[in-house]
């Protein structure tokens, strides 16, 4: 079925909107035409993911500075994570030729009107959607977020695909955009009491490792807090691809309820949790905030630094947005955390950063972030709560 476009798109495919419009619009086209869709949707807002210089290299970044020639976004956008804090990058570590090139990147999105902002946490910062709007998110973790706590629609974008439709205001409606695909395909019951982000980001674990991209229903979970969620987001998305989940009483979306139910029990969480830690894991650098870390968050850490100090051999990162973080300035509890030793990290997290050959063991309260300091940074991990990382921190 060929796809319709408005009279509107046709100018864009035609390139009477400019060149990168055009070169967005194709993009848009061929995935639309690929995936069987019928029409092209408006959408409300955008996050772009591949934004690190040790992510995007220079052919990434050529395209970007192609793009922004006469490109311009349509729509609120935002992106992920850079490599490196944009205004204190020098004090944590970071090359001054990676520095250089991590801002040329930033530079060529703020070209084409992207706000800068650098977070896996955008709904926490002003990119919000409402509940059934159309947007165009490429971070799985809020991709996952978005679709299932929100219940807002996106697929899971591409930097590029995330682009162009920054570029367009459009995506092609197929995948996750379409109701039909948002039925629940498997139950589960939490026959467990969870406690802290660390615990929803084990139930992440077990119930991505069991799912593989099909959509969970999950019971068993009386309360979770917006820190918990995104928690269990990050990690259901990193260890099964997992972009829409159902919790009852929790998530707003309406699904059908499968009959067959799986139970996750207390020792398949301390499974996981054995799974991800390490002996010996000579744990060295601790960070806290994968997903980005709340204003809320951020205050209890600052409590349990307050009067503290870091230990000699550990380096210890708070990774949150740019707005957070100045709030978290203004609030004080930037200046009691680097006081203590630690750093309150912004526009970067452990996944995306430098960081390989720096440090050996991580300790962290995230799912996710034990993945990624594997499998790219090579080190050894041990997950833990918020409290245990600071305990581990200032002993």
């Amino acid at each position: 079925m060929k796809l319709r476009l408005t009279d509107e798109e046709k100018e864009m495919l035609e390139g009477k909107h400019g060149r990168a419009t055009k070169k967005a619009m194709d993009l848009i086209v061929n995935l639309g035409e690929i995936y069987g869709a019928e029409r092209l949707i408006p959408i409300s807002s955008v996050q772009i993911a591949g934004v690190s210089y040790h992510n995007l290299g220079e052919a990434g970044l050529e395209y970007l500075a192609d793009m922004a020639v006469d490109g311009k976004v349509r729509v609120i956008t935002t992106l992920n994570p850079a490599g490196m804090d944009l205004e204190e990058w020098k004090k944590h570590g970071i090359d001054e030729d990676f520095a250089e090139n991590q801002q040329r990147v930033v530079d060529a999105f703020a070209r084409m009107g992207v706000i800068t902002t650098c977070t896996c946490t955008p709904y926490l910062i002003g990119n919000l959607p409402h509940f059934g709007e159309h947007i165009a998110w490429a971070e799985s973790s809020a991709v996952c977020f978005a679709n299932s706590v929100i219940g807002a629609l996106t697929n899971r974008e591409g930097g590029p695909s995330a682009l162009a439709a920054a570029l367009t205001g459009r995506t092609a409606e197929y995948g996750f955009h379409l109701q039909e695909n948002r039925n629940a395909q498997i139950k589960y019951k939490v026959d467990a009491k969870l406690h802290s982000t660390e615990d929803f980001g084990l139930l992440g674990y077990v119930i991505g490792e069991r799912t593989r991209k099909s959509i969970p229903y999950i019971t068993g979970i009386p309360h979770a807090t917006t820190e918990e969620l995104k928690s269990f987001c990050a990690s259901v998305a990193t260890y099964g691809g997992v972009a829409v989940f159902h919790m009852e009483q929790i998530t707003p979306n309406r699904t059908t309820v499968p009959e067959e139910t799986e139970i996750v029990t207390r020792e398949d969480i301390d499974t996981a949790r054995e799974a991800l830690d390490d002996e010996n894991a000579g744990i060295d650098f601790i960070s806290i905030g994968c997903p980005h870390a709340s204003i809320n968050e951020i205050a209890k850490i600052a409590e349990m630094l307050e009067g503290k100090e870091i230990s000699a051999d550990k380096t210890v990162w708070i990774t949150t947005a740019r707005p957070t973080k100045d709030l978290a300035k203004k609030m004080g509890y930037y200046d009691v955390i680097e006081k203590s030793g630690a750093f309150l990290v912004s526009d970067a997290c452990c996944a995306v950063a430098p960081l390989k050959g720096r440090f050996k063991g991580l300790m962290t309260d995230s799912a996710k972030a034990c993945f990624y300091a594997r499998g790219k940074n090579n080190f050894k991990t041990e997950i833990r709560t918020i409290e245990e990382c600071i305990r581990e921190a200032t002993s």
